[in-house]
């Protein structure tokens, strides 16, 4: 055992009163409540394709996008993972040498554990297959374990930008700084959240102590980010990866920022190569809600049916440019490593499927999923909850001239929206400027659980 402070009975009832509170409050209160970007309704253990769930209706707190642990939180003795029907593929994963040194991640992340005082880092490390991996949302106001950024100084915070910069690529590196900024932008924008809206509040934890031979790993998470890092041997996971943003184009401290372009740019390149009788298979008759997403934050044991068409029915620049847009997502861990899962996704490459929902203009709102047994991508421009013309509420109330409550005619209870992605589905116009990304590794390859079972059984 570490010399961590585990998750007490007080704590779990204070996550469980985060999301029961947001529950029972439901619709534009439970957004005030929230002060952020939630998510729709989904059982975690049942299952989803693309069309909206039962119980709950869609759109509503509940954790498939991006709210989070609560009710719906899936224990880590209790993981099996995402899957097409609930029955995990074996045989995908396996302990060998990837030849990707991870001494540079291990040295960053021991450096930055020593340079925290005592209590914080008691309270930052837990057990490597402590219940705590799965704890992460996206919402700006859940509460989190470990050590803040905000809370610390200046050279310790260097310390954790040190360890992100040896775990991510430049390109990770940067998308994870500019989404924070953003953060922080959007708490000057529209008033609210002075102290989760801003760039300190991205929360450190650690699983398992750092070493370059036993399985350990680390998560960075806030509202935009929760980036899980799990490390065996000269293995890495970086799964699941959320990131997004609202807004997506802004000038904070001077700087202009743009997020998701790539994302964008890549899954357009795609559907555009794919022939007229391709993209009837790939695009679907639903409409673009408000929220499309549904393999979130507490989804860990979704179950999830194929959709779209398999990249076997490609042509070969077809299949490139869907490695092109896998790559883009992959490409934000560290360059070795991201090589290393580009080329797992390319082993499983016919029964990849890619999957479509909305327009297809270079502004349009759209939803779009990459599905294999080793990669689920997933890519949702959503409804605005607290910046731009038709935003619904943020954080703190909307900003001035805009809207408090609910939109005119909008049902009572639960709002409206999709399956259940990363945002509440307010009933405004989806838009490029508030945008939801995830990155998985299905048939319980998140987190290194895969990994970590197959090194229990044959090291100990």
């Amino acid at each position: 055992m570490h010399a961590h402070r585990p998750r007490t009975p007080a704590t779990e009832r204070t996550r469980r009163w985060f999301m029961n509170r947001s529950l029972l409050l439901g619709g534009a209160a439970a957004v005030a409540t929230m002060t952020g970007c939630s998510a729709g309704a989904s059982d975690t253990s049942g299952s989803a394709s693309g069309g909206a769930q039962s119980g709950m209706p869609s759109g509503g707190p509940g954790g498939a996008g991006g709210m989070g642990p609560g009710v719906t939180e899936v224990k880590y003795a209790d993981f099996t993972g995402v899957t097409t029907d609930g029955t995990v593929v074996d045989d995908l994963f396996s302990i060998h040498s990837t030849g990707v040194s991870t001494d540079a991640v291990v040295q960053a992340a021991q450096a930055f554990l020593d340079g925290l005082s005592t209590k914080v880092r008691r309270a930052s490390v837990f057990d490597v297959d402590d219940d705590e991996w799965l704890a992460w949302s996206n919402v700006d106001g859940y509460e989190r374990e470990g050590a803040r950024m905000g809370d610390l100084t200046e050279k310790q915070r260097n310390l954790g930008y040190a360890l992100l910069g040896a775990a991510l690529s430049a390109d990770g590196l940067a998308q994870t700084r500019n989404i924070m900024k953003l953060n922080a932008f959007l708490g000057d924008y529209n008033g609210g959240g002075k102290e989760t809206l801003t760039e300190g509040h991205y929360y450190f934890t650690f699983m398992g102590t750092p070493s370059t031979t036993k399985p350990w790993g680390f998560q960075y998470e806030g509202h935009h980010v929760a980036i899980n890092y799990f490390v065996l041997g000269d293995q890495v996971v970086m799964s699941p990866t959320f990131m997004g943003s609202e807004p997506t184009s802004a000038t904070y401290n001077g700087e202009k920022i743009t997020l998701f372009k790539p994302e964008t740019k890549a899954g357009l390149a795609l559907l555009r190569s794919l022939t007229s009788a391709q993209r009837r298979k790939v695009v679907s008759a639903d409409e673009k809600g408000g929220t499309d997403m549904v393999a979130g934050a507490g989804q860990d044991n979704l179950k999830l049916a194929y959709q779209g068409l398999a990249a076997k029915e490609f042509t070969s620049a077809q299949r490139q440019k869907l490695l092109d847009l896998v790559g883009v997502y992959v490409g934000y861990m560290d360059d070795g490593h991201a090589a290393v899962k580009l080329k797992e996704v390319a082993e499983h490459l016919d029964d990849t499927y890619f999957y479509w929902i909305g327009e297809t203009e270079d502004s349009s709102a759209f939803y779009y999923r990459v599905h294999s047994p080793v990669v689920l991508i997933e890519y949702d421009a959503q409804s605005p909850l607290a910046y731009g013309e038709n935003a619904q509420m943020g954080g703190g109330g909307a900003p001035s001239g805009r809207p408090s409550g609910m939109p005119s005619g909008q049902p009572t209870g639960m709002p409206s929206g999709g399956p259940g992605g990363g945002g509440m589905g307010m009933g405004g116009t989806p838009t490029q400027q508030h945008i939801h990304t995830i990155i998985r590794t299905p048939n319980g390859g998140d987190y290194g659980v895969d990994l970590l079972k197959l090194h229990l059984e044959t090291d100990h």
